[in-house]
């Protein structure tokens, strides 16, 4: 597949003009690109240069010293995690100069740690997702996606496969492991696998932690490491204080679907299994994030399940209900889910996201081709 730049959806052109952005997504996601190909900073610092690295940490004044010269001040920082105490430069010249920063970063836990109130009104957060079906447009292939992932390198590489391995490879070794757990990363390698195996699940952190051989309460700690470095995100259970009793627990998705067939080595996938339908549903949940993430919504998200079994797999907003559906062709077995979440809550959509070939409707309920479902998306049809 040629290797060409895809436009992006990200929404923050505008924003910029007027305020500070902080730009979190793991690396390789494309914020670089981003930047280089649909903006025009005035400087820009990468972290990643060692060069660059080097002369900033020993003197951070260095910015503001090539910057005041220079008026309408539009400033990258790229991986600004690596300098976290950068940030006091950074809000110095917001404040007092009113230079306008994008700051992108890969993980999130050092400048919590640390630079809270930098994002307190003075820099808006946002997410770098890997490419969207909607980006990607006619390059879009759904088997590619579901297997290799769509980190851009990745997805438009000529192999993918071994692009995949190396990245899970080096950067969850270097970016994870090496930042938050280096103290035990036989047992931290040892949960990546099986968390992978456990995407789109319920969370089980007792079972998760027997499999991977370490407490239940440390297997709480590394979800939230993977959290805090966005290799991932939790999803919440839907609750009504009046109906069927729901589940109690959460779901987790990994970022990238990639990334979670190369932990688990699955070189190949098969339709009309559990882990197809999965993947799937995790594509759809993707792309629902990255819409929600991109168009800066603040519909909530969540998913809906009964202690009995009965499922839909998103909720937004109490209003939108999709449930995903990896088969061609949807029967009535298929809407039981729906169905039951309806006769609790006033639903003004319904939709089952699917493969197959036309769209539909059943009693109410929309079946819709991934394809429709994805049109209607980021036509802002669905919410």
């Amino acid at each position: 597949m040629a290797a060409s730049y895809i436009h992006r959806a990200l929404g923050i052109d505008e924003i910029l003009k007027k305020k500070s952005v902080l730009l979190l997504g793991p690396r390789r996601t494309g914020k670089s690109s981003y930047i280089k190909n649909q903006l025009k900073p005035t400087k820009v610092y990468n972290l990643l240069d060692s060069v660059t690295f080097r002369n900033l940490a020993s003197r951070p004044s260095l910015i503001r010293e090539e910057l005041l010269p220079k008026s309408k001040n539009f400033v990258v920082i790229d991986e600004i995690q690596k300098l976290p105490h950068l940030m006091d430069e950074v809000h110095l010249m917001i404040e007092d100069y009113g230079a306008r920063f994008l700051l992108t970063g890969s993980s999130a836990r050092k400048l919590r740690r640390t630079h809270t109130s930098l994002m307190a009104g003075r820099a808006r957060q946002h997410y770098c997702y890997p490419l969207t079906a909607y980006e990607l447009g006619s390059q879009f292939d759904l088997n590619r996606a579901l297997q290799f992932g769509t980190l851009p390198p990745i997805y438009l590489s000529d192999d993918p496969w071994d692009e995949v391995q190396g990245y899970v490879g080096d950067y969850l070794k270097e970016e994870i492991m090496a930042e938050a757990l280096s103290r035990n990363i036989e047992s931290f390698a040892k949960f990546l696998q099986t968390a992978a195996i456990s995407n789109g699940d319920i969370l089980n952190f007792e079972k998760i932690g027997l499999d991977a051989q370490v407490p239940a309460r440390t297997i709480r700690e590394y979800y939230s490491v993977l959290e805090d470095t966005l290799i991932g995100q939790t999803l919440n259970p839907f609750r009504k204080k009046r109906g069927r009793k729901s589940v109690s627990k959460s779901k987790f998705y990994f970022f990238d679907l990639g990334v979670v067939n190369s932990l688990v080595e699955r070189k190949a996938l098969t339709p009309k299994t559990q882990e197809y339908g999965l993947l799937f549903e995790t594509w759809v949940f993707l792309e629902l994030k990255a819409y929600i993430a991109y168009r800066r919504k603040d519909d909530p998200l969540h998913f809906w399940r009964t202690q009995t079994g009965q499922e839909v797999d998103f909720v937004i907003d109490e209003s939108v209900a999709i449930e995903v559906k990896s088969t061609t062709l949807v029967n009535n077995n298929d809407l039981i889910g729906l169905r039951a979440f309806d006769e609790e809550v006033s639903l003004k959509k319904k939709i089952i996201v699917s493969q197959d070939s036309s769209e539909r409707i059943i009693d109410g309920i929309e079946i819709l081709p991934y394809q429709t479902f994805v049109t209607k998306l980021w036509n802002g049809e669905i919410f």
